[in-house]
């Protein structure tokens, strides 16, 4: 991915820093972290990386389409890489495991939106409830 970095940061008149680098690889080796997990991630490698920097890249890479982010819970936004598939996250409100499902779990409802002109971004798209371990199914 550094290529792919390299080359969309500087069409974007921007520079490859090491810190860039580590964010991103720390996004993709985590799969669904917040800006808080990212930080401890990559203050394991580099402990001068301060939060600011976190967000601020955080923001930066999703931009350039490298990143997205979802909302998995009332907190800070969780942050996926693009290299994983397109899914749809179920998150358990009581252990809050987070799962990752194919997108034709929610196609007869993205399929009835666009009927109406709607264009779902299933890859923003959260379901809540509680998972078989806590629920005791």
């Amino acid at each position: 991915m550094s290529d792919d970095l390299a080359a969309r940061l500087r069409e974007q008149g921007l520079r490859l820093t090491p810190q860039r680098q580590l964010i991103l690889r720390a996004v993709e080796e985590l799969r669904h972290a917040t800006p808080d997990e990212v930080l401890a991630h990559v203050r394991g490698q580099v402990s001068s990386v301060n939060a600011s920097t976190v967000y601020r890249t955080l923001e930066v890479l999703e931009e350039l389409g490298l990143v997205r982010h979802t909302h998995l819970s009332d907190r800070a936004p969780t942050y996926h890489s693009v290299l994983e598939h397109e899914h749809v996250h179920v998150v358990c409100r009581r252990c809050h495991q987070v799962s990752s499902y194919d997108p034709g779990l929610v196609a007869p409802v993205v399929d009835a939106l666009a009927a109406d002109g709607f264009v779902v971004d299933v890859g923003h798209l959260a379901i809540f409830g509680t998972c078989a371990d806590c629920s005791g199914s």
